[in-house]
């Protein structure tokens, strides 16, 4: 499964979980669009740290989180190897 999947996957399952009605996910979509709050997406990104093994957020000292949910699937598909 690619990075981006698991990603969107995790997106999904999460608003499923906090009963939050996703709009259509598109690189381009707003983070603050998707109605996550700060609970959900601490969420995403400790279960994506369990899921990969990364946290792109804690690993670069100058690491600013994404404003779009491409942006936030670029930030695991960089990490460096």
């Amino acid at each position: 499964m690619s990075v981006r999947s698991k990603v969107i996957e995790a997106i999904q399952q999460i608003a499923k979980e906090q009963h939050v009605t996703l709009p259509a996910l598109s690189d381009d979509l707003s983070l603050h669009e998707t109605g996550f709050d700060s609970l959900a997406f601490a969420i995403l990104v400790a279960r994506l740290e369990d899921e990969t093994g990364i946290d792109p957020f804690t690993i670069s000292e100058d690491a600013a989180f994404p404003a779009t949910v491409g942006d936030f699937v670029r930030a695991y598909e960089n990490v460096p190897a």
